[in-house]
């Protein structure tokens, strides 16, 4: 797992450490001190810490006129044992919603499995920024992790075959929120 890094290629256009608005100003990432592990296996230290043990991200973009997010997951989703929407919600997502962000993309394709457990924070969350516009979607889920999210989740939560393979490391920022926005508009009328 040490070498699967977060994706780059936007840099150039955004740094969550530079953002004075980011969760993760100001944090600084070595390149060549691995400090970071989920169980027994070191990450790359690019990866941001949200306070669980098994699952780490890194805020790739953020575009504040837009009101949107992508993030992207390494590890395991756990909300059965360690509570981790409770940490995501508080240590990310709340700073962002105070920064008037209410669209969130996750990247999913390094999220190896997700525990459920109660509903409450999804429930909390939604509930923000559904009156704003705003929605959670989750790209490239893997197919087990699709169905331990389960039907509970589906209500807050936009994931599954109309969320995968959509390519979006060859796009750019905006292109990958309209391409959801267009699905989440398609997905309204199939009953």
């Amino acid at each position: 797992m040490h070498d699967i890094e977060p994706f780059f290629r936007w840099r150039d256009h955004y740094i969550a450490a530079d953002d004075p608005a980011s969760p993760f100003f100001g944090k600084m990432n070595s390149e060549f001190e691995f400090s970071d592990a989920i169980y027994n296996y070191v990450i790359h230290p690019q990866w941001d810490s949200c306070g669980s043990p098994t699952l780490f991200l890194k805020v790739l973009f953020v575009d504040y006129d837009r009101q949107f997010a992508l993030i992207e997951l390494l590890g395991e989703w756990n909300d059965t044992i360690q509570n981790d929407i409770m940490l995501i919600k508080r240590e990310v997502i709340n700073p962002m919603i105070d920064e008037g962000i209410y669209k969130f993309v996750f990247f999913c394709d390094n999220l190896l499995n997700f525990h459920q457990g109660d509903d409450d924070y999804y429930e909390e969350w939604h509930e923000e920024i559904i009156g704003e516009g705003g929605w959670i979607a989750f790209l490239d889920t893997f197919d087990h992790v699709g169905v331990e999210m389960g039907d509970l989740l589906a209500h807050y939560i936009h994931f599954g075959t109309l969320f995968n393979g959509i390519p979006w490391r060859e796009m750019e920022p905006d292109w990958i929120v309209d391409v959801v926005e267009k699905r989440l508009e398609s997905n309204r009328f199939i009953l």
